[in-house]
């Protein structure tokens, strides 16, 4: 596997990588920007949107070409206002996704990551679907939608449920425990298994359905956050990093990054808005 340093925009927090009718959106989560580049050969980013509040991630909206996204404290559609808030003041948005069935999921976190704050919500249900939590990071679907990994980076641990056909989360466990180390941002492939980036350790690293550990990507840069299959086959591994909260970055750190993988990923799921 070659790693190719794919441009070098060095981003503040770099997030939230999805693949979406056939390019790479990202996001740079405090600057409330999101950006878009082409997956077939290394380009620099295009701004399509700047929000004066943190973005943290988008999902495609089927039948439209707009996007809906997780900013503030809540979550709406990319260029207009919040549908829900989920949080109040001192708190932001880090991290969304939609799932296979178009239900679109928020998590939240105290700006000052106060440790129990941090919850999980599920954009037109009773919020927040999960308390206690730190730095939620996620939620990652299996393709067929059964079940949902969401890190507690704080806490070094990836938890995994059973998702039931209403949403409804179930038989929570623990998928992998990694206490001297930090799993953020995560994307599955087609044969179930699981990227996890690690900030501050340089490396991503895929696991089997059984938590083992097969692959991993070393780094230049030190913060790794999010991870994303994309490309012309769905092979590309895409990775953000950040340089936030480093002293001296490197022309590595904030930067993208890309490497060819055996197993492909599908595009990202698309938010419906009957659904969610």
């Amino acid at each position: 596997m070659t790693l190719t340093q794919w441009n070098f925009e060095q981003l503040e927090l770099g997030e939230g990588a999805r693949w979406i009718n056939g390019r790479l959106v990202v996001v740079d989560l405090l600057a409330g920007r999101v950006l878009e580049t082409s997956g077939d050969v290394p380009a620099p980013f295009k701004e399509i949107a700047k929000l004066p509040v943190p973005v943290g991630a988008v999902a495609p909206v089927r039948g439209s070409d707009r996007l809906m996204a997780a900013f503030g404290t809540g979550a709406g559609l990319l260029d207009g206002p919040a549908q829900e808030n989920f949080a109040g003041d001192g708190m932001r948005v880090n991290d969304a996704v939609a799932d296979p069935e178009g239900r679109f999921w928020v998590t939240t976190m105290a700006c000052d990551a106060e440790p129990g704050t941090g919850a999980l919500h599920l954009l037109g249900s009773p919020s927040p679907v999960l308390k206690g939590l730190t730095i939620p990071n996620g939620p990652a679907f299996s393709h067929d939608g059964r079940l949902m990994y969401l890190a507690d980076s704080a806490r070094g641990v990836v938890h995994l449920f059973d998702v039931e056909r209403d949403g409804e989360l179930a038989a929570r466990r623990v998928f992998l425990h990694t206490p001297k180390q930090t799993p953020d941002g995560m994307t599955t492939d087609v044969a179930g298994n699981v990227w996890i980036a690690f900030w501050g350790s340089s490396v991503v690293r895929r696991y089997g359905p059984d938590g083992r550990m097969d692959r991993e990507v070393r780094l230049p840069a030190r913060q790794p956050t999010s991870v994303c299959l994309g490309g012309p086959d769905m092979g590309r591994l895409f990775i953000t990093t950040a340089r936030h909260g480093l002293r001296r970055p490197s022309l590595h750190d904030g930067a993208l990054f890309a490497v060819d993988v055996n197993v492909p990923g599908r595009p990202a799921n698309e938010y419906l808005p009957a659904v969610g």
